[in-house]
């Protein structure tokens, strides 16, 4: 009930920012999906286990084979992590 309610006082634009700046998610990333999501990155070994953190907004912030290295990077940004399932 309560996310319903939310969605009919807030615009599209205003619930893609909520957590802007706060609050970024962790998620396993396939080599294919690289050139979309980080357009910048060299190509990548199919055989890596790639890690990236984006922004609440899925605004991309790090790309990694590490996945500690996605927390250190939140803490350093101060950016509180959340699970997606």
């Amino acid at each position: 009930m309560l996310l319903k309610e939310a969605h009919s006082c807030l615009t599209r634009s205003q619930l893609a920012h909520i957590g802007t700046g706060e609050v970024a998610y962790v998620r396993k990333i396939r080599s294919e999906d690289v050139p979309r999501c980080f357009p910048e990155a060299p190509e990548v070994d199919p055989a890596l286990d790639l890690w990236a953190l984006f922004g609440a907004d899925g605004t991309p912030i790090l790309l990694t084979d590490n996945r500690s290295s996605t927390f250190f990077k939140a803490a350093e940004d101060e950016l509180r992590t959340v699970s997606l399932h």
